[in-house]
């Protein structure tokens, strides 16, 4: 099968690419050893790897949370790719302004307008030289991934009804996209929605299909590293309040009369409702406070993830991994000297010495010389 192939060019290639980074690491170690009189210790070999990799992890976790009014690709060197975004504003004193994000971008002023480097929105100076915010509506970078994600909803709703309108669907099973959407409305119309509401769950079954698929979308692109992917809305508590909100809406204005009666007068004994509604307001409360959990449980989880995936990633460059810990020996000098520094714990190799001549030799002081190597 063809996937096999391109496994075994990924193992290779993984294969070639590891001792080629061991050899550069040994490199390096041997010129700061040069440079530093021939010691080498691990204070040093971190500072150089955190400088020469220049990464602030801090940086990259809530530059990805937090929203943007460009859409950030990748890095070139020291050249940052982006898409810019438009920026809508409308200021108190001049009115509405529409142009390019990347007119603001690098802490430049447009119009008077410019990126806040506390708040990272768009702000204005009044007479008496304070920040104020306009009224900002601009597509940001949020925004733009619920614009993608909704019209690619509509795709895979339209697309699906086409198929169910060309034909018969009790004769005949759907084939392609309608094949793989099927199974996912059903679980929502007939597995939540007929089961938790009843007889009269189909007028409440396009709102639940419609959040679930668009909530769903979201994730999914949310976890891919590039474009049109990587925005993080479900981790934005704006997006999940109104969520929260259209379903309060939904289920207050369209609750038939057994659902109000099992709020104010529950079927419970009566001193637990009269003198004192002691249940009823139990029961307001729970109304008022189940899509308020919900919000935030969404919010939460998605924030979270987010950023433990994106650490994850980051200790990859942050934490220099090496293939094991070694340390050489230096007959003139007769002693074990660090090269890499202890890595045990990363390694996970239990203790216990084991003492093999070296593959390769080392070149120091102009002289070759052969090292033994000490795994812990």
């Amino acid at each position: 099968m063809k996937w096999w192939k391109y496994i075994a060019a990924l193992v290779m290639a993984v294969t070639v690419w590891t001792p080629v980074r061991a050899e550069e690491a040994v490199a390096d170690s041997v010129a700061t050893e040069q440079a530093a009189d021939g010691v080498v210790t691990e204070d040093a070999v971190a500072d150089t790897d955190t400088t020469e990799q220049g990464l602030d992890v801090q940086e990259v976790i809530f530059g990805h949370m937090s929203d943007a009014y460009e859409w950030h690709i990748t890095n070139i060197g020291d050249k940052s790719i982006s898409i810019p975004l438009p920026v809508i504003v409308r200021s108190k004193t001049s009115g509405w302004h529409v142009f390019s994000s990347a007119k603001v971008e690098h802490g430049e002023q447009y119009e008077g307008f410019y990126v806040s480097q506390d708040s990272g929105k768009i702000v204005e100076r009044n007479a008496a030289g304070e920040e104020i915010r306009p009224l900002d509506l601009s597509i940001t970078k949020n925004v733009m991934a619920m614009m993608i994600s909704s019209a690619l909803l509509i795709f895979l709703i339209l697309w699906t009804a086409r198929w169910y309108r060309r034909h018969d669907a009790v004769n005949e099973a759907p084939k392609g996209l309608a094949a793989f959407m099927e199974p996912v409305i059903m679980m929502i119309d007939t597995g939540v929605a007929k089961d938790s509401i009843g007889e009269d769950y189909q007028k409440f079954s396009p709102y639940l299909c419609t959040v679930f698929l668009w909530i769903l979308l979201n994730n999914l692109l949310g976890i891919v590293p590039f474009f049109p992917g990587g925005a993080n809305v479900t981790g934005n508590i704006a997006v999940t309040c109104v969520l929260g909100f259209f379903t309060f809406f939904m289920i207050n204005l369209f609750g038939t009369k057994h659902y109000f009666k099992d709020i104010f007068w529950p079927d419970v004994p009566l001193m637990l409702k009269f003198p004192f509604p002691l249940l009823p307001i139990i029961e307001v409360f729970s109304t008022l406070m189940k899509p308020l959990t919900l919000m935030i449980r969404l919010f939460a989880n998605m924030l979270a993830g987010h950023i433990i995936a994106i650490s994850l990633v980051c200790i990859i460059f942050v934490c220099q991994i090496q293939c094991c810990p070694f340390r050489k020996y230096d007959g003139r000098v007769g002693a074990l000297r660090s090269v890499h520094g202890p890595a045990r714990s990363a390694c996970g190799i239990s203790s216990g010495v084991c003492v093999h001549d070296s593959v390769s030799s080392v070149h120091r002081y102009g002289k070759t010389e052969r090292s033994l190597m000490i795994i812990y």
